[in-house]
């Protein structure tokens, strides 16, 4: 297949939304090559001997613990994944550096904290932005271990707006070296990194610029105390205190004034990274709450045997299934992407930056989806433990603490579902994503008599297909009518905005979920694909009732009189089921079969 035909098959950032995708053409977790599943078996095996051994070391803020594993994991060639053979790492693709950071991020958020940390916004900076000379000097350190690395972004004054940062970077008068005065905060890995990647601001310069900084007691830095945090208790998290610290020229990171791109592009990778790492979490939560509810005896009956328990145990499944399903269908769009702009004549560096930067709008879908869900799965997991969940001496206390975070890491969820439906508007401005022609019609099927012709929904998954269909044309309908009113003063309506991601996020995971499940029912068959399918169901039923309820908000939010009830009739129109599935039904059965295989197993064909 010529490069030219590939890119047309493979979809721009986005244009999920406009375009239907067959089920051939997404990856799922049961494609993975026989290298990437012993890849996926050696993490898995490192965190269960390594981290799941020892969790509760991980409670007892054991920072030195933390480290030492971080060490092992070097050991391991696990901090180098993603980084090239060039600089000591072993330059493998992006689908399997998703697969690392999945699973070794289940056990601790400790250790998730710290190696997400590292790997990512602490190394990547350097291996994308940094010169020849940077790359050889402190890449192959930090890929074995033998040093580890944290980010200097944030300030007191500068979380989400983050270019507003007053960290100041002052060139001496030889030219030298820059003298760097400023206090950053919540900084991962600070309590024992030996480089810091530092954002600082030149005079006056619109934009932030980022230095690589070898962590020097001696040169003006001195860290705060641990932070006392709701939970990553083993994360060393700590307060950096930069005074007048001398930086060489030759350690400024890319061009001046460019540090507030290179945070950006951090960000869009760490999202969904951030989205792999709380997978494997819910996974271990599915495990655990089956194990204890087959064991817990009330009632002089296994809790496992009632209907309560069960729909939590399916909740569970249903929403890790999603996650996996998403995560990995945009991981391979982004793989497939860095190869058509390798084959194109781009660097690696470029290559890598552009095909993540392709797939920002579902990068910030996933971050905002997995965590969420993570967050569900552990409360319904402390829930089935009963008041044992609520003791520090069960894992659910832990698990339901550390996932906390993940709401607020690598931008808050607020404020991701704000920018993925704003980066989707951008797109269709400049062309890249036809959202006019399809609202358009949309907007005229609205107009128009509707059809009652009975839809053949006999095939397998057939009217979920359907109904995802329709789900995307809500979306149309409400951002359409709301960007005719609003225009460009669209950005000043949050609360709009934010419904409006929530069906954008439904929608993604909805048809992830449902074309992975109808891959495998032509490859595997359907009597062996039963509970899959009963999982798409449920999903599906879940997020028609997320976009009802999301939609209604945002249509009123700026529709009126006949408008209005022209925009709930189309929402109705479009959300109708033409035949309800037995959902009750449904959630037994999948819990009843996760239990019978003692735990979450989908992802391990």
């Amino acid at each position: 297949m010529s490069t030219e035909t590939e890119k047309k098959s493979i979809l721009r950032g986005g244009q999920f939304l406009v375009k239907e995708t067959a089920c051939e053409e997404i990856f799922t977790l049961e494609d993975l090559s026989e290298e990437q599943r012993m890849m996926r078996d050696s993490t898995n095996e490192f965190a269960d001997r390594e981290l799941w051994a020892n969790w509760e070391r991980f409670e007892k803020k054991d920072y030195a613990f933390t480290e030492a594993c971080m060490k092992k994991a070097g050991e391991l060639g696990l901090l180098s994944v993603a980084v090239p053979e060039a600089f000591g790492g072993m330059g493998m693709g992006f689908v399997s550096t998703m697969l690392v950071c999945d699973y070794i991020s289940g056990v601790t958020g400790s250790f998730s904290t710290a190696f997400g940390a590292h790997t990512g916004i602490g190394t990547m900076p350097i291996t994308l932005y940094g010169t020849e000379e940077q790359k050889q000097k402190y890449v192959p350190k930090l890929a074995t271990g033998e040093w580890f690395g944290a980010y200097c972004l944030t300030e007191p004054g500068a979380g989400s707006d983050a270019n507003s940062g007053k960290t100041k970077a002052v060139l001496s008068e030889d030219g030298k070296y820059y003298s760097i005065t400023g206090q950053k905060m919540w900084i991962s890995n600070a309590g024992f990194c030996q480089l810091f990647i530092v954002f600082a601001r030149i005079g006056d310069d619109k934009n932030i610029t980022g230095f690589i900084v070898e962590n020097d007691p001696e040169n003006g830095i001195t860290l705060g105390e641990e932070e006392k945090k709701l939970g990553i208790h083993s994360s060393s998290t700590r307060q950096v205190f930069f005074n007048e610290t001398k930086v060489p020229v030759e350690n400024m990171l890319s061009e001046r004034g460019n540090g507030f791109k290179i945070a950006m592009n951090a960000l869009n990778i760490g999202r969904i990274k951030l989205a792999a790492a709380c997978l494997e979490a819910q996974r271990r939560v599915a495990d655990e709450a089956v194990k204890y509810a087959k064991e817990r005896v009330q009632f002089k009956t296994p809790i496992i045997n009632f209907g309560a328990v069960k729909a939590k145990i399916a909740r569970i499944a249903v929403n890790a299934y999603a996650g996996e399903s998403a995560s990995y269908r945009a991981a391979k769009n982004i793989e497939d992407r860095i190869h058509l702009r390798l084959a194109d004549g781009n660097s690696l560096q470029e290559a890598e930056l552009k095909g993540v930067e392709e797939y920002a709008i579902e990068c910030s879908l996933l971050k905002v989806a997995v965590s969420e869900d993570l967050q569900i799965s552990a409360d319904e997991g402390l829930q089935v433990f009963g008041g044992m969940g609520f003791s520090a001496e069960a894992p659910m206390e832990s698990a339901w603490r550390d996932a906390r975070i993940s709401r607020i890491y690598e931008g808050t969820n607020e404020i991701n579902r704000m920018l993925a439906v704003g980066m989707l508007v951008k797109k269709a401005m400049k062309g890249h994503v036809d959202l006019l022609g399809p609202a358009t019609a949309v907007g005229e099927e609205l107009m128009g008599i509707p059809s009652f012709d009975t839809p053949d929904f006999s095939e397998t998954l057939a009217q979920e297909k359907d109904l995802i269909k329709r789900m995307k044309k809500v979306f149309l309908m409400v951002t359409g009518s709301a960007v005719k009113k609003y225009g460009p003063e669209l950005e000043k309506h949050q609360q709009l905005l934010l419904a409006a991601a929530d069906i954008l996020i439904e929608i993604y995971m909805a048809e992830s979920t449902v074309l992975r499940t109808e891959k495998n029912v032509k490859r595997f068959g359907e009597d062996k694909q039963a509970i899959q399918i009963a999982m798409a169901q449920v999903y599906v039923y879940e997020a028609v009732d997320i976009i009802i309820q999301k939609a209604k908000e945002a249509i009123l939010v700026f529709a009126e009189g006949d408008e209005q009830k022209m925009l709930l009739m189309g929402l109705k129109r479009f959300t109708k089921y033409q035949e309800y599935p037995n959902v009750a039904k449904l959630r037994e059965q999948i819990a009843d079969n996760v239990a019978a295989e003692n735990g979450y197993y989908f992802d391990t064909i």
